[in-house]
């Protein structure tokens, strides 16, 4: 089998030779008929569940990680970071050991997976910046406690995501930079001064930028415009249409510039589901039918139920940006936020789509993890 197309970053024209799904050979041709564009394969630092399967349940299975995984790639994520929530010590336990498992069983889950990502315990327990995540079980940073998951991870927390202002969070946040993860602030009450300090102490993102905050907030200052004004913070969007609105996520973007800003999907398991009242980190949920998830009775989100290409879709839609644009805020930027460049660039990881201009979509056509084709449209 043979696929054509033109690669997005440098419009070089390229036919990809398979024996049975495993890549052989890709070399450069001089004139193809396709329209399709060959792109690095997407990268999503914040994935809580999809397609049903739900990262953060204490029933998880090594089993549903790798279906979970091997969803993604139905929809053109080839690398992500899995994204452990708020919750009991043992239930934390067990979904970072079934995300271990997961790895240890798929060489090609484990190729695809680029650390994990752990979203609390320890932000803030006010409603509004703490969203969806339980109230019981939020608490203060506690290093013991961290080193204990991180062994069962294997030492593959790659990204925390805490609030700055929690007793004990500065040095904390030293010891997790002297490690060499990645700090995210998110789900956060602090003022300037706690973002500041988190900054100095190493921090180097915000985790969904303007999210995991309270419906009303003075207007300035506030820890949104703290972040947003800090250059030595990057930011991630989720770009969904209802976390950020079209104006705030041009804002947002342009405030930041594209060279500081990672698309998430957020998604949770209800990603891919129909719309109805589902159950989510210990909490009643309602997926609509405009792809919306809330809390059930409040105005507060807890998640999205989008793929990482949507969020690429509505960046062309909503602020204006060029197609290669919005696909490196997926693939290039997460890359280089993580340091994966030697890992992500050892084999063939692509995907291949063709864009509609008019209607800003991408319709994928083939996923390629580790130089295995693990979709392919025409056979499905």
């Amino acid at each position: 089998m043979k696929l054509n197309g033109q690669t997005l970053f440098n419009d070089t024209l390229v036919e990809i030779v398979f024996a049975d799904t495993r890549v052989q050979e890709i070399h450069e041709v001089s004139a193809t008929d396709s329209t399709t564009y060959v792109a690095p394969a997407l990268i999503d630092i914040q994935v809580n569940g999809f397609a049903g399967f739900d990262l953060n349940v204490a029933t998880v299975t090594s089993e549903d990680v790798r279906a979970m995984v091997r969803a993604l790639w139905e929809v053109g994520t080839g690398f992500l970071c899995p994204t452990v929530v708020t919750g009991s010590f043992d239930r934390i336990c067990n979904s970072l050991h079934a995300i271990t498992e997961a790895s240890k069983a798929d060489a090609l889950v484990a190729h695809s997976m680029l650390g994990i990502h752990l979203e609390g315990p320890y932000i803030s327990a006010e409603d509004g910046p703490r969203g969806a995540h339980p109230l019981e079980h939020v608490r203060d940073p506690d290093w013991d406690e961290f080193q204990r998951w991180q062994d069962i991870a294997e030492g593959e927390i790659t990204i925390v995501t805490l609030a700055p202002e929690k007793q004990g969070a500065i040095p904390f946040i030293e010891k997790l930079v002297a490690e060499g993860m990645v700090v995210a602030l998110g789900h956060t009450n602090a003022v300037a001064t706690d973002i500041q300090a988190a900054i100095d102490a190493g921090a180097r993102l915000s985790t969904h930028l303007g999210n995991g905050a309270h419906a009303l907030i003075r207007r300035h200052p506030n820890y949104i415009w703290e972040q947003l004004g800090a250059d030595e913070l990057w930011a991630s969007l989720i770009v969904d249409g209802h976390h950020l609105p079209p104006s705030v996520a041009k804002s947002m973007m342009r405030a930041k510039t594209l060279d500081r800003c990672v698309l998430v999907s957020d998604a949770v398991a209800l990603a891919g589901m129909e719309p109805g009242i589902y159950e989510f980190a210990e909490k009643s949920v309602e997926l609509t039918v405009d792809r919306c998830v809330r809390l059930v009775g409040t105005e507060y989100l807890a998640g999205s139920a989008i793929e990482l290409a949507r969020g690429i879709e509505n960046s062309v839609r909503f602020v204006g940006i060029s197609l290669e644009e919005a696909v490196s805020l997926a693939t290039l930027q997460p890359m280089y936020l993580l340091d994966a460049k030697a890992h992500v660039e050892t084999q063939t990881d692509l995907i291949l789509f063709e864009w509609d201009e008019s209607r800003c979509e991408i319709n994928l056509i083939a996923t390629i993890v580790n130089n295995e084709l693990v979709y392919h449209a025409e056979t499905e």
